[in-house]
């Protein structure tokens, strides 16, 4: 088994960093996932002036209704299961 794995097999194994010598005279690296998703975001929104998430929500919003309307009863049923299950939502 990876020393750097918990011992215990029936759970979820998570990695863990073995502890590093001192003087070992590597380098520690991190990266800010958080500032990476607001530049990236910005960017997107810079590059679509014209985007209206309101009216993108919108056409999702009745897309979903028109995608659910009109179902027959088991169909109904197979679909409230489904949501009742959190696999679609509502």
């Amino acid at each position: 088994m990876n020393p750097t794995n918990d011992s215990e097999p029936c759970r979820l194994e998570r990695l863990r960093p073995l502890p590093l010598p001192p003087g070992h005279g590597l380098a520690s690296h991190t990266f800010d996932l958080g500032a990476h998703e607001q530049r990236r975001l910005a960017a997107v929104l810079a590059a679509t002036p014209d985007l209206d998430p309101g009216a993108v929500l919108a056409a999702e919003a009745a897309a979903h209704r028109m995608l659910y309307s009109g179902l027959d009863a088991e169909q109904q049923a197979t679909y409230r299961m489904l949501v009742d299950a959190g696999v679609l939502d509502a």
